[in-house]
């Protein structure tokens, strides 16, 4: 393994080498460069075996390369992508709350990111009106996709396409985590992207110039793609689409909500997802909600019912990017337009009829009286007399929450199995993993899954799962210190498990400084001590061909581990924060691509 990982570097210090000779073209942030000569040139041809073409890498989202990850032993390149960035951190008391397309290395040279700018409104110290200010004003920015060429060192722009897209409005809907826009490569190498009205854009990936535009929904003004397209080896482009009231949202019913499937020549085929699941709840029919808080501690007695209300239409979670099995499965995630605790795990054949749908509720029994709770009858465990194994907050068998907060999406396991990371609050908001089988039938959770898309590592005739796992300080079901206190913070692992959802090891933070870059772009640690260290802020971890598994983390670090959970090594990108949760890519040559702070980084030998 270690020549294997000498010869890798020595491939990719040559490549970055022969970069070198390049001619820098386009802009670079309103920098004049030198004419174009190189991107003149055709585009080099994708490689879908090694190439990271969306969310995941391939249409599995297994989050797995083909390629070493070189050594992170500096910061290649760095641009900024979110020139709102401190608008946003501004409005969420210095936290990003913001989710963010994985970058696309495609070629060898080229990636593909999206950029967003723009400014915030920010709220004045009274409030405003929920559409006046902050989140409220997500719609006054613009998001796009632009093309880089790493040349002589550098990032270039190649071509920038500004999108008319916009997300879906938060309205406190969302709680101000702002929602992905996100493009794919597809394997004849145009670039797909979201826009306004359910509608997608191909471009011309080596002009950027539109191809053609795909309006299923014609000119529907509240219609939304709600989170990143995926593409699959045909080409075959998947996204979702859900059209709300624009006056409340998310207290009324979605208006309507679809897979949509565009085939290259254009076809469109379009799937109801709120008639697809048989057995899931009418949009008025009644769903169980929770107890009230003055009826802390949960649940009030072992026979007592939350209220209820209307339980919404089934349509897709906010950001989840559909996946798709070997064998041409189609697999997403519904839930309840009104609440995420009638959530359901859904496969449908190639042709787009329903396989399976799996419900998340009830696969639970780990609530009251269990490990992840403190005693019953004791602070921060449920009201003494509680039945074993339920939520506090349902008195059932807790549920697997689709949250719209979250970016997680299904990953399609090498056995045809199914990945979910699910949101749970009663074990101090960490949620859960979810692994079923190829039938849709429960094989296994894990105890953490909040914003997590996990990698699938194949080796040795099996494969491992590889999650982030952040212990949050959080109360272990509700908000009163009293009632509920928090526990410490920590530890922040990354975790493999087995098949089985097993643990086979865990790397655990240690840093305790937080640190930044200053103007002129000096490391300066301020001296501030977090001894708990510092959260795992990656969303979707990459793997390379030998199991290391390359992460970011709130110290502002990116991280390779190897197998049996040592760090391999470590590169300081610009700031430790509270961070968005960002992918990780690699590109085809093992050069790492991650993100900080609203920038990407390139990082290499």
């Amino acid at each position: 393994m270690g020549r294997h990982r000498d010869t890798a570097a020595r491939v990719a210090a040559a490549a970055l080498a022969a970069l070198t000779a390049l001619t820098a073209c386009g802009d670079d942030g309103g920098e004049q460069l030198p004419p174009c000569t190189v991107c003149d040139l055709p585009a080099p041809a994708v490689d879908v075996a090694r190439d990271w073409l969306q969310w995941g890498r391939g249409p599995a989202h297994a989050g797995a390369a083909a390629v070493v990850a070189q050594p992170l032993a500096r910061i290649v390149d760095q641009v900024v992508v979110d020139g709102a960035v401190e608008d946003e951190k501004a409005l969420a008391s210095g936290n990003l709350l913001v989710h963010y397309q994985a970058p696309l290395p495609i070629g060898g040279t080229d990636v593909l990111m999206a950029f967003k700018r723009g400014s915030l409104k920010a709220c004045p110290p009274t409030g405003g009106s929920a559409n006046s200010c902050g989140s409220g004003t997500w719609d006054q920015l613009t998001w796009g996709e632009r093309l880089y060429r790493l040349q002589d060192g550098r990032l270039r722009v190649v071509w920038e396409h500004a999108s008319d897209w916009k997300p879906l409005p938060d309205l406190g809907g969302l709680s101000g985590w702002q929602p992905v826009f996100h493009a794919v490569v597809a394997p004849d190498g145009t670039v797909v992207v979201p826009a306004a009205h359910g509608a997608i854009v191909r471009l011309d990936r080596s002009t950027g110039a539109e191809l053609a535009r795909v309006a299923p929904f014609g000119d529907a003004a509240d219609t939304f793609v709600t989170g990143p397209p995926t593409v699959d080896d045909a080409g075959r482009v998947y996204y979702h689409a859900l059209t709300v009231d624009p006056a409340d949202p998310w207290a009324q019913d979605a208006r309507g909500a679809w897979l949509v499937r565009v085939d290259p020549d254009g076809e469109v085929t379009k799937v109801d997802l709120t008639t697809l699941v048989p057995d899931a709840p009418a949009g008025d029919g009644a769903c169980k909600s929770q107890f009230r808080t003055p009826d802390l501690p949960w649940p009030p007695s072992p026979e007592a019912e939350p209220t209820t209300l209307a339980c919404g239409s089934q349509r897709a979670g906010v950001n989840v990017a559909p996946a798709i099995a070997a064998d041409g499965a189609v697999v997403t995630v519904t839930r309840a337009h009104r609440t995420g605790r009638y959530g359901y795990v859904v496969a449908l054949e190639p042709d787009l009829t329903l396989r399976w749908a799996t419900s998340l509720r009830g696969l639970l029994h780990d609530g009251c009286g269990s490990r992840l709770m403190p005693p019953t009858g004791t602070p921060g465990g449920c009201r003494a007399g509680a039945v074993p194994g339920v939520d506090p907050a349902t008195n059932e068998l807790p549920a697997a929450v689709v949250s719209d907060q979250s970016s997680a999406s299904p990953v399609v396991t090498p056995d045809g199995g199914v990945l979910y990371g699910a949101y749970t609050r009663y074990n101090g908001a960490r949620g859960h993993l979810v692994a079923l089988d190829a039938g849709g039938a429960l094989r296994a959770t894990y105890d953490f899954g909040w914003d997590t898309t996990p990698a699938v590592w194949e080796h040795d005739g099996t494969y491992s799962v590889i999650v982030k796992e952040n212990a949050y300080g959080a109360g272990s079901y509700c908000s009163d210190d009293a009632l509920c206190p928090k526990s410490a913070e920590g530890p922040y692992q990354v975790t493999q498990l087995t098949p089985d959802l097993d643990v086979e090891w865990q790397f655990t933070m240690s840093n305790t400084l937080a640190c930044r870059r200053d103007k002129k772009g000096a490391m300066v640690c301020d001296g501030a001590r977090h001894p708990e260290s510092f959260e795992l802020c990656v969303n979707a971890p990459a793997v390379d061909a030998d199991g290391t598994v390359l992460v970011n983390a709130e110290d502002g670090r990116l991280y390779a581990i190897a197998q049996g959970g040592t760090v391999r090594d470590s590169v300081f990108l610009d700031e430790a924060l509270g961070a968005a949760y960002t992918p990780v890519a690699l590109g085809r040559d093992g050069v790492v691509f991650a993100q900080n702070n609203g920038r990407m980084f390139v990082v290499g030998p």
